[in-house]
């Protein structure tokens, strides 16, 4: 029993050895583990820092000996700006490693800079040549972009002379361009052009220009389009403003002549077009947004800019054509439009330099004309004739062409001043009209000038503009005065009986015109006998009298219908009980009848 307890107990305690040794041993196992992973990590972290340390043979070789063009020579490019950042990062945490490298890829870098240095330069250079297309050797600088973005982060002298290189060789590039281009373009411009006396209440030259045709040799240009539209207006639609720039050597060639507006379109189109052109370069390849990029853009292409404004401005003070004026304003608030809409800012600065000029001469030239309209004397301006003035001819086809361009980019500056000339020329017609004996011929006169700027403007301008209203109103007025004025010689006394007699009935006193049998008699048989003679009269005198032969039947027509209701008017009187008895009532005209017969008088079209 003694043995057994022995054994067991033997038994027990090697258990228990056994159990604390597996326990060493798994404690062994854990921290091994632990030594393993941290030799592995050690490991990673070495192979890496070696691997960063390693500068390999092939880039080596490639910067050293390939050209900068191929892909090869990019992408260790590439890698070795990445090992310039690591040793950077080492040196600064003091690895000791570091310096083991920090010599080759110095050399290695100085070897890039001075091949990519060489590179760009080159390419800059080439744009120098004379007929270069600059956007070619342009876009191959985009392929290599990073040859300068390497230049920023690791040589920043070295990119400074290359930006300014850039700036300098492109700013005289476009400056050149753009000076011989200009210049091109003004020999195909037409060579006689407005000037101070050609404004709207100037007397009519035509017969001081037939005596100077005589003289000198033809002109290019007649007068009377500095106050029409004409076809000049075409230059505003998308097709046109956005067309090929013209080739003035090509146009002289051919004896073509321009107006300044087509010129002007052609060296902004030209100058739209590369100002993007180049601030997207520079955007991209110099690596520049916001103030940095316009600094930039402005340092190329501010010189030519400032050509373009001195010209312009030398241009501008002494230009009498407020039409070329305006559509030059428009062009330039299309291209404004054009450029936000690519939503590239580089020329915004200049678009309002350029309309800062042109916005007051506008004014100015179109405050001359108002002037000169309203100092006419009528007295000086011929003989006196009923049919449209050509100074309203002029202010017609000037305010329909304004009118017209303006619907398009509406501008109140432009209203107002558009307002005080239509003040002008409405004074100027009644002024012209008061120079007539008779009132007659007062209204012949104002309803011709009337109606001609009417139709003028409603070819051009909406139905619904104010100066089309305004004619219209004035039209209306002075065509019932008229109509009045031509009933009143063959049916005045009619007339003047029927207006008495409804006065006296509206106040109950139509018994004041019960002796008066004698007078309605005359009337009565005065109206049968005369009528048509005196409206197949009135109707060859009114055709006579207007030069618009769709007004002309207008205002026949108005005066039939208003002898019509006076007629009408004059049976109602009759009808009274006051006349009831009148036997010569059985002697009035039908009034269906006389409707009937009065539109055989109507003018057929």
């Amino acid at each position: 029993k003694q043995r057994m307890e022995g054994m067991l107990s033997g038994f027990q305690s090697d258990l228990s050895s056994i159990s604390s040794e597996i326990q060493t041993l798994q404690q062994q196992s854990v921290s091994m583990n632990v030594r393993l992973k941290n030799r592995q990590a050690v490991r990673s972290h070495l192979s890496q820092l070696v691997d960063e340390l390693v500068v390999p043979g092939a880039m080596i070789s490639t910067i050293l000996d390939s050209p900068v063009t191929e892909q090869e020579f990019l992408e260790q490019l590439h890698e070795l700006n990445t090992k310039i950042n690591f040793a950077k990062e080492l040196s600064f945490r003091e690895t000791l490693a570091c310096s083991d490298i920090q010599d080759i890829v110095d050399r290695l870098k100085l070897k890039a800079v001075s091949k990519i240095r060489e590179f760009i330069l080159q390419k800059i250079y080439s744009f120098r040549k004379p007929m270069t297309n600059y956007q070619i050797p342009q876009n191959t600088l985009l392929k290599y972009r990073f040859f300068y973005q390497f230049l920023l982060a690791n040589e920043r002298t070295v990119a400074k002379e290359i930006r300014d290189e850039y700036v300098d060789t492109m700013s005289k590039i476009y400056y050149s361009y753009f000076k011989s281009y200009s210049g091109r373009l003004l020999k195909v411009q037409y060579e006689e052009v407005a000037d101070k006396d050609d404004l709207m209440g100037v007397e009519d030259t035509a017969k001081k220009d037939i005596l100077h045709s005589f003289f000198s040799k033809p002109s290019l240009k007649s007068r009377n389009t500095i106050f029409t539209l004409g076809q000049r207006g075409a230059i505003l639609s998308p097709a046109e403003l956005e067309g090929p720039i013209l080739v003035p050597h090509t146009a002289q060639r051919g004896d073509s002549r321009y107006p300044y507006e087509t010129l002007f379109r052609s060296q902004h189109y030209a100058l739209l077009d590369n100002g993007c052109r180049e601030y997207l370069f520079l955007s991209d390849f110099f690596m520049v947004a916001g103030n940095s990029a316009l600094d930039l853009f402005n340092s190329i292409m501010g010189k030519t800019l400032s050509m373009f404004l001195k010209s312009m401005s030398t241009y501008v003070s002494d230009c009498y054509d407020s039409i070329a004026v305006f559509l030059c304003i428009h062009i330039i608030l299309r291209f404004r439009a054009i450029t936000a809409k690519r939503n590239i800012p580089a020329l915004d600065k200049y678009w309002e330099a350029v309309l800062e000029l042109l916005w007051p001469r506008f004014e100015l030239i179109l405050e001359m004309n108002i002037s000169s309209i309203r100092n006419t004397d009528p007295q000086k301006l011929g003989v006196l004739d009923t049919r449209p003035h050509y100074i309203t001819r002029r202010y017609a086809e000037f305010s329909s062409a304004i009118v017209s361009i303006n619907q398009t980019f509406p501008n109140e500056r432009t209203n107002a001043l558009l307002g005080q000339l239509q003040i002008e020329v409405e004074n100027f017609v009644l002024k012209m009209a008061a120079e007539f004996p008779s009132r007659r011929d007062q209204l012949i006169f104002l309803i011709n000038n009337y109606d001609m700027m009417l139709s003028v403007l409603m070819e051009r301008a909406a139905d619904d503009s104010k100066e089309v209203e305004g004619f219209q109103q004035l039209l209306l007025a002075r065509t019932q005065e008229f109509i009045e004025e031509i009933l009143s010689p063959p049916f005045g006394g009619m007339i003047a009986f029927v207006k008495e007699a409804e006065a006296l009935m509206e106040k109950g006193q139509l018994d004041r015109l019960k002796n008066d049998e004698a007078r309605i008699t005359q009337l009565v048989r005065g109206f049968s006998s005369t009528w048509k003679q005196s409206v197949e009269a009135m109707s060859q005198d009114v055709m006579r009298s207007f030069t618009n032969f769709k007004n002309g039947t207008s205002i026949i027509q108005g005066a039939l219908t208003q002898l019509i209701q006076y007629y009408h008017g004059f049976h109602k009187v009759l009808n009274q009980p006051t006349f009831r008895s009148l036997a010569v009532r059985s002697e009035l005209i039908n009034l269906h009848h006389l409707m009937v017969e009065v539109k055989k008088h109507k003018p057929n079209f």
